[in-house]
């Protein structure tokens, strides 16, 4: 991408770090939500993103929901997949937070796989105030010890509840994903705006733009909607706390892959050339801290 200060053009998508991919094979792990997916339910491999999109840059791959006590499984499969030559720079793995300090053996397991750069417990599904009860935030406290970042997997209505637990874990480095899974279409954007507000008033969040067409598409979203949502999330938590992320392939079942990258493109032209690198590319190497050592990285995001 162009490096210049000028605005421009985010359409030269050479070496685009995708910071939300999910791979799965389901003949070598086990994905129970797949039975409800047909379209989905078969192996989604490095081969098939390759031949998805036109970019050529490295991915985070994150925890595809396979059985819960497959999580270290889910690791080492995909660390295979990296050493024989898959573009994966880092992999958030799934941990059941809610279990509290019991949580601590299996933190210290997944921090000796160097792959390993965060943490994602879905939380989409669950109960009002899960997110928040003592177990959960003792569990969600432990990641500062291995400098692990926290994937926040939420739907609109809990985004108040997101902020809260960032607001009483500062330690830890949240990221929301799809910009918490706002109704486009079906709401106004500003009942959404309200409380994504309250994150990005937090230092210690940053956003993936990406997911939105699932969401657009139970309400016939246009264009205009999504790249309005997008441009706000841009403006709220800023292009240092902003990255790109596909959700392929489960967003292939709205879009295709090179379809979402020309949205966010499109929707972040009017930025300085500096900036839409640093939402494609510079802030998921920071956020995640890709570019080097783990500890050493992390101790130096410059975005917090």
């Amino acid at each position: 991408m162009a490096r210049s200060e000028q605005a421009g053009s985010a359409g030269n998508v050479r070496g685009v770090l995708d910071s939300h991919v999910h791979l799965w094979d389901p003949h070598r792990l086990h994905y129970p939500w797949l039975a409800g997916e047909p379209a989905l339910n078969r192996a989604f491999l490095p081969v098939d993103l390759a031949a998805a999109r036109r970019s050529d840059g490295g991915v985070l791959v994150v925890e595809a929901d396979r059985a819960s006590d497959e999580a270290v499984a889910e690791v080492d499969w995909l660390t295979g997949l990296a050493r024989a030559g898959a573009p994966i720079r880092g992999v958030v793995a799934h941990v059941p937070l809610e279990r509290g300090l019991a949580c601590r053996a299996l933190l210290a397991e997944l921090a000796a796989r160097p792959l390993v750069v965060g943490v994602r417990r879905l939380l989409q599904d669950q109960r009002t105030g899960f997110a928040l009860a003592p177990d959960f935030v003792a569990g969600v406290r432990q990641l500062a010890e291995h400098r692990f970042v926290l994937d926040l997997c939420v739907r609109e209505h809990q985004l108040a509840e997101a902020a809260e637990l960032a607001r009483r874990c500062p330690e830890i480095t949240f990221v929301l994903d799809h910009l918490g899974k706002p109704a486009v279409g079906r709401r106004p954007l500003q009942d959404w705006a309200r409380d994504v507000h309250r994150l990005a008033a937090l230092s210690n969040v940053a956003c993936k733009l990406s997911g939105l067409t699932s969401e657009a598409a139970r309400a016939a979203g246009t264009p205009a909607q999504l790249r309005s949502f997008l441009r706000h999330a841009v403006a709220e938590f800023g292009p240092e706390r902003c990255m790109f992320g596909s959700d392929w392939p489960v967003a292939s079942l709205t879009t295709t892959y090179d379809g979402w990258l020309d949205t966010v493109c499109d929707a972040i032209a009017d930025q300085t050339a500096a900036d839409q690198d640093r939402i494609m590319n510079q802030t998921a190497e920071t956020v995640y801290g890709l570019g080097g050592p783990r500890s050493d990285e992390r101790k130096n995001r410059q975005w917090r």
